[in-house]
């Protein structure tokens, strides 16, 4: 039985992903801002990244840390000092925990750490973009640069360092989806600026088994991006999302002036994307369970209604 930490337990990719693992009968702990057990979970242990405590004291190193924490990207506007804290929830809570590992001399198999497609930055183009790109130049780029070089750190505490650059998770509960869902359902749906930016999107059941994967496969290394095959505009997912729905899609468009300010420099998480290319994880021999957008929004959200 390997022995797992995932790192941000409250989050709802890791309450997603400690069901699939315990279903695969690996042994979970996580650490939290709270410390508040979750279910699937062996137990959840409190860490204060600012503070640089972990209330934890292991009899051994867990075989795989899987690292989820990070304040949320969209959810309070961008000022320096969430900028500040969107980073270095990131990236300041990995150097803690390998920290905590150094000094008790212990060593992992395998890191997976958590990643973005923000990687490529928030420009609009046709191209489809991979792995072997270098970051980009804005404050989503530079984020996920910092992320990554973080995870990299771990060369001497981690057999293996896996990096998983996410596309948009889609979840019935959690996430983007609920809110998209909201305006559809009372007949006000609308995409977005131009509706022709691109959304990298993955149904959170495929990112759980490619990170499943990730920790099983010893192939398995370096950045992956984690979305699904089928590329699709914000018009064409807003189409789509309302034909699951059973709603009209009246094809009207929230201008993209109105958008930047109400969410100012957030509002190029809405308005700019980029296709992105999985062929490096379907290269690997990784099946995807959901490549029809359709099929993924019909999953979700039947057993809502």
């Amino acid at each position: 039985m390997k022995k797992v930490l995932i790192t941000g337990a409250s989050g709802a990719i890791a309450k997603a992903l400690s069901k699939e693992l315990k279903n695969k009968g690996f042994e979970i702990y996580g650490l939290s801002r709270s410390g508040r057990n979750q279910p699937f979970f062996d137990a959840v242990f409190k860490w204060d990244i600012n503070a640089g405590t972990i209330d934890w004291e292991p009899k051994s190193a867990p075989d795989v840390v899987v690292h989820l924490a990070g304040s949320g990207i969209a959810d309070k506007p961008w000022t320096k000092a969430r900028k500040k804290e969107i980073l270095h929830s990131r990236t300041l809570s990995l150097d803690l925990l390998k920290a905590f590992f150094e000094k008790r001399g212990l060593t992992i198999n395998v890191l997976v750490s958590g990643s973005a497609v923000g990687w490529y930055g928030t420009a609009a183009d046709d191209v489809l973009h991979t792995e072997t790109e270098p970051a980009a130049s804005d404050f989503l780029g530079q984020t996920c640069l910092e992320w990554e070089a973080a995870a990299d750190r771990w060369e001497n505490w981690a057999e293996r360092i896996v990096k998983i650059r996410t596309g948009i998770v889609l979840d019935g509960q959690s996430g983007a989806l609920p809110k998209l869902i909201t305006p559809v359902k009372w007949y006000a749906a609308a995409y977005l600026g131009s509706g022709k930016q691109q959304m990298p999107w993955i149904h959170i059941e495929d990112l759980c088994r490619i990170v499943l994967t990730a920790i099983e496969d010893t192939r398995w290394q370096g950045p992956l991006n984690a979305v699904a095959t089928e590329n699709c505009t914000n018009k064409q997912f807003t189409s789509t999302l309302c034909h699951v729905l059973k709603r009209p899609f009246w094809a009207v468009g929230v201008p993209s002036i109105l958008l930047k300010i109400i969410l100012g420099e957030r509002s190029s998480l809405v308005l700019s994307g980029l296709r992105i290319s999985n062929f490096k994880i379907r290269q690997l021999g990784f099946k995807f369970r959901y490549t029809s957008l359709k099929d993924a929004l019909m999953n979700l959200i039947e057993p809502l209604h």
